[in-house]
């Protein structure tokens, strides 16, 4: 099961917080990457302390070799402005495309292996193996910025992020961009009729259910998840049987899994029980790029995007 999603999966499948598993306004409009509007970054705003996932962490001075082990963060890095700053970042981090990808792991760090990149600020989204009281033992300091749960938490962390690198206006910009654009496609979005839904992550199938930062985002338009009623909701990433989404047969099926697994509404088509399914027969499956379903950062809004267009399309039939 690719890393990409089985951030969504939690606990359950405990590699949540690596989460890597359209254009955003979060991000500048089209064609443009974010750097190229954020704001410039500022010295003035150090010492800065932020409250992080491990307690109040104090930077000291605008930090310019930056390290990402967060796909998420290492997208919301360079959304904010703090690009230039960044040195190095994981293996799960493929966006930006310039962002200067190694082969370090978010997954097994490496503490000597981070240290050889003299970063002066390391984001991570997990506190495996002990890494933030490895890393604080010579010195290096850590944000660690857990899976948000919420969108307002995938807010903070943005508004952290920029705090922390010296670039708040460009995380204010950010987060307005975000806020703007997810309120305006719900808001234009039908909601009379009452559509269900199925979100998959992968091919076993593991899903979703509305009490995730995925399922929240569902929720937003007022659609119903079918895994909700699953016989074990496994804290929220129920792994379903294929019996039971046929039962289920719903309106909307969002594929999550199309990057790592190929997944697309022919091959759907192929599972037993399947063809037959209102979502499959009517064209109302809708491909997702795997890591923007999976990232709690400023790409969220083209995840919102994506969904109340399908939502639009399907009300409109």
């Amino acid at each position: 099961m690719r890393p990409v999603r089985t951030a969504l999966a939690g606990a359950l499948l405990s590699a949540l917080a690596l989460a890597g598993c359209g254009q955003s306004p979060a991000a500048p409009a089209a064609g443009a990457s974010p750097a190229e509007s954020a704001p410039a970054p500022s010295a003035k705003a150090f010492p800065a302390t932020i409250e992080a996932g491990n307690g109040s962490v104090t930077v000291t001075a605008r930090p310019e070799r930056i390290v990402s082990l967060s796909p998420t963060a290492t997208e919301t890095l360079f959304a904010v402005g703090a690009g230039p700053q960044v040195v190095a970042v994981d293996d799960q981090s493929t966006h930006p495309a310039e962002a200067p990808k190694t082969d370090l792991s978010g997954f097994k760090p490496n503490a000597e292996a981070i240290v050889a990149q003299k970063p002066d600020l390391v984001v991570l989204a997990t506190d495996t193996d002990g890494i933030v009281a490895k890393l604080g033992k010579v010195g290096v300091p850590v944000l660690l910025e857990p899976a948000a749960a919420t969108l307002d938490e995938a807010y903070d962390q943005i508004t952290d992020l920029g705090a922390a690198t010296g670039n708040a206006a460009g995380a204010e910009k950010v987060v307005a961009g975000m806020k703007k654009r997810i309120d305006e496609v719900v808001a234009a979005a039908p909601k009379d009729k009452k559509l269900t839904y199925y979100h998959e992550l992968d091919t076993t199938p593991y899903s979703v259910t509305s009490t995730t930062f995925v399922g929240q985002v569902y929720a937003l338009f007022g659609l119903t998840n079918i895994a909700d009623k699953a016989p074990d909701l496994a804290g929220g990433y129920p792994k379903l049987s294929a019996e039971f989404v046929a039962q289920a047969d719903p309106d909307l099926i969002f594929l999550a899994d199309t990057k790592c697994c190929g997944q697309s509404a022919a091959t759907l088509a192929k599972r037993p029980g399947w063809a037959g399914l209102s979502a499959v027969t009517g064209d109302r499956v809708v491909a997702l790029d795997d890591d923007v379903a999976s990232r709690w950062g400023p790409r969220v809004a083209d995840l919102v995007q994506r969904v109340g267009e399908a939502v639009s399309k399907a009300a409109s039939e």
